[in-house]
């Protein structure tokens, strides 16, 4: 097993107030003071979390936080999605039967967008509002990841559903685009800690801190992803999802920081196409194990990605959910779902030979 190794506001006086608080009535003059304080409650709680990191009563995270480029694109994107989501009117259906549906979600959509667009929910919706299906999210996808998303049709499937993906019963393989700096591997399986402090981004912590205290009261908790590379700018061949047996390909624990590529910057920007076999649900979770590996998915501004490539703006990131596999909560039948592919893996995997 291989170890990767507060400035003062000037005082007013109050019998001579300034104009602009003058011009202020009292309740927004009160709605100020209290975002301010809020805003100074929230910096001091960041900066004595931050101190306590520094003296090792927390865990350090192993990860960078988010590059101060990703609001204003992330706003943006929000932005957009809410746009697309609102007009968002029929779901792309792969299997449906009378317990559940298997929906193909189209990148820059909100996953709730979905169950108002299925067809059953329309045609209950135009007919007795009481025939309308009850119809929960059973996983979701972040707002860019396309793919398969499996919403249920009543409450006991739901429950079955969810704790078949909360005990990771649910196989699942994901296809990501991305860029940085080429892996010396074909297959590897990688294992971390994650978690985020009360006010911080959702971090790599090393595995030694697993069970660790975070600032804000939660916990470094597992998780573990398993990769294999299927092409590296263009060369390579697309082969469809397999068995990837743990004890026959390298592992990596995780237990301090990412390996320094500055020396080798001529090389970070390949383009690698790798299939994800999420060992474990955590957030973001093949996001950030991609950004620890040195290539981050294309545009995944967040975690480090590029957001222009090849003389083209991301419009969000590159990652998508291609197959589900569960035990039907019902027939108690093994069934397999794959989603069509989306246009830029088709356009890599075109290229590839």
């Amino acid at each position: 097993m291989t170890k990767v190794p507060l400035l003062l506001s000037p005082l007013v006086s109050p019998r001579f107030p300034s104009p602009a608080r003058a011009l202020q009535p009292p309740c927004a003059r009160r709605r100020a003071v209290t975002a301010a304080g809020a805003g100074l409650v929230q910096e001091a709680a960041m900066s004595e979390a931050a101190a306590l990191v520094a003296n090792g009563e927390y865990p350090c995270p192993v990860s960078p936080p988010y590059p101060a480029v990703s609001k204003d694109v992330e706003l943006r994107r929000a932005m957009t999605a809410s746009a697309r989501s609102g007009a968002y009117a029929s779901a792309a259906v792969v299997f449906e039967d009378e317990w559940l549906s298997v929906v193909d979600k189209p990148a820059g959509v909100y996953c709730d967008a979905l169950l108002s667009a299925l067809p059953c929910y329309a045609a209950a919706a135009a007919g007795d509002p009481a025939t309308k299906p009850n119809l929960h999210l059973a996983n979701r996808l972040d707002r860019d990841t396309s793919g398969l998303m499996v919403i249920t049709k009543c409450n006991k499937v739901a429950a079955k559903l969810v704790k078949a993906f909360t005990e990771h019963k649910v196989k699942k393989t994901y296809l990501a685009l991305c860029i940085g700096y080429p892996p010396t591997w074909e297959k590897i399986r990688i294992c971390s800690g994650h978690g985020r402090s009360k006010h911080g981004a959702w971090r790599v912590y090393a595995m030694s801190d697993v069970g660790r205290t975070l600032p804000g009261g939660s916990s470094v908790r597992d998780m573990s992803t398993k990769f294999e590379v299927l092409g590296i700018n263009g060369k390579g061949q697309f082969r469809e999802p397999s068995n990837v047996n743990i004890d026959d390909i390298e592992s990596i624990t995780v237990q301090e920081k990412a390996a320094d590529h500055s020396s080798t910057d001529d090389l970070k920007n390949h383009m690698i196409l790798v299939r994800a076999y999420p060992q474990s649900g955590r957030t973001h979770q093949i996001r950030l194990h991609c950004q620890y590996l040195g290539f981050p998915i294309r545009g995944d501004v967040k975690y480090g990605g590029v957001i222009e490539w090849n003389g083209v703006d991301c419009d969000g990131h590159a990652l998508h959910s291609e197959s589900l596999s569960f035990v039907h909560p019902v027939t108690g039948l093994p069934i397999t779902f794959r989603a069509p592919l989306p246009s830029w893996a088709n356009e890599v995997i075109s290229t590839m030979g």
